[in-house]
């Protein structure tokens, strides 16, 4: 079997752990979510969604998730359009919003003033 250098350097420089075997799997399941998102979105929907995926991945993933999710039990009806896709996207900012807390930790400073020296 010949492979084509030039593809075959470039399979590895991206993951030199994974054999070829996990990357075309990888790569199978990229075009399945891919298509499954393609029937199921519209076009401005996703490019919104592929502009949140250049800026924010993780919240990206959790969306493409969602959908396909969605789609699997068949639950979208029709193609989701732009301000679907805005719902859906602060459905999932609500699920994921990190609750920040600020913890003071004041420590007693000795003082020189508070012991009286008679």
């Amino acid at each position: 079997m010949i492979l084509d250098c030039d593809i075959y350097s470039d399979l590895l420089l991206q993951d030199p752990s994974a054999d070829p075997s996990q990357q075309e799997a990888k790569q199978r399941e990229a075009e399945i979510r891919n298509t499954i998102l393609a029937q199921v979105l519209d076009q401005a929907a996703r490019a919104r969604l592929s502009n949140l995926a250049l800026v924010k991945p993780d919240k990206a993933k959790a969306v493409e998730n969602y959908l396909i999710q969605m789609a699997r039990f068949g639950q979208l009806a029709g193609k989701v359009s732009e301000q679907g896709l805005i719902e859906i996207l602060e459905k999932v900012s609500q699920q994921t919003e990190k609750k920040t807390t600020v913890k003071f930790n004041r420590r007693k400073v000795l003082d020189s003033d508070e012991e009286d020296d008679y």
